[in-house]
């Protein structure tokens, strides 16, 4: 089933798991959701500290857990490709730990999906083993561990700053 604006707005839920409308895209509807993580990413950030913003991101997971195992159930397959919540909560994390200047987030963004995409273990492990929301929302938590991984060895090798 492929969900519709009909389906995005029928639920809170559905509004939240398709990102606000990101995974309606026809085409690669996780890298739209990303892209929207990325821009709406300033407004979110700016008046919370980081603790809060960390929280913040915390009580995000968990929504998406429950929202996406309503939109998995309704939509027949559990981690439907339109679920890109997954995909903007990471990037808000991955986003939090990046230097705040575009390039150094666009390397961010680029790396994020490409292990979302690629998913090396343990991402495709969690991906494959682990059913529902949950399963849904941790995958993307590892990719985003590894760009953050992948960032800082950029830094350490290449001594950018």
């Amino acid at each position: 089933m492929r969900p519709t604006a009909r389906l995005l707005l029928s639920h809170p839920a559905h509004f939240i798991s398709l990102g606000f409308g990101a995974g309606l895209s026809p085409w690669a509807p996780g890298t739209a959701g990303t892209l929207l993580a990325w821009a709406l990413y300033p407004l979110i950030r700016t008046p919370l500290s980081e603790f809060v913003f960390l929280a913040f991101l915390a009580s995000l997971f968990l929504a998406g857990v429950i929202a996406a195992d309503r939109t998995g159930r309704a939509l027949g397959v559990p981690d439907h490709g339109a679920i890109v919540w997954d995909e903007m909560v990471a990037t808000w994390l991955v986003l939090l730990f990046t230097p705040a200047t575009l390039g150094w987030q666009a390397v961010a963004v680029a790396l994020f999906r490409f292990f979302d995409i690629v998913k090396p273990p343990p991402v495709r492990w969690a991906d494959r083993a682990l059913k529902g929301g949950f399963g849904v929302m941790i995958d993307d938590l590892f990719a985003a561990g590894y760009t953050l991984l992948a960032l800082a060895a950029l830094v350490y090798v290449f001594g950018i700053s």
